[in-house]
């Protein structure tokens, strides 16, 4: 008998699963320094780059993006690692999760060629150009 009554609840997390799914990556969103989006353009050539010294507010934003206009829309939780570029290792910046951060804070854990890895934590959220090289 306790088999028959959780039946409806299976029943209903069969439904709901499927479509949750169906929203994965649907919301454009790019990384910003200053409110300027950091990569070269959102396409398969785009390169997303900081000079050493540079500094500002980084976040992560959902995005009106077209030929003439890139801006950022609403700021998004994400959190952050750091690939080393020698090891190719990547570690945890911190285990706090950010709308934005002073890219300083990060660069200070960073050197020339290492690359500043960026996460959403929503599957939602399309973040294609995710990993900053560090010059």
């Amino acid at each position: 008998m306790k088999n028959v009554l959780h039946l409806p609840y299976l029943f209903l997390l069969a439904i709901v699963n499927p479509l949750s799914a169906q929203n994965k990556f649907s919301n454009c969103s790019a990384a910003f320094l200053n409110d300027k989006r950091i990569v070269t353009e959102y396409s398969t050539k785009g390169k997303s780059t900081v000079n050493e010294k540079a500094t500002g507010q980084l976040t992560v934003c959902t995005a009106e993006l077209g030929p003439t206009a890139n801006k950022p829309v609403e700021k998004i939780v994400f959190r952050i690692a750091i690939r080393d570029k020698d090891s190719k290792t990547l570690v945890m910046f911190s285990d706090q999760a950010f709308k934005q951060i002073a890219i300083q804070n990060i660069l200070k854990k960073c050197k020339k060629g290492d690359a500043i890895v960026l996460m959403t934590s929503d599957n939602q959220y399309a973040l294609p150009h995710n990993e900053i090289i560090v010059l």
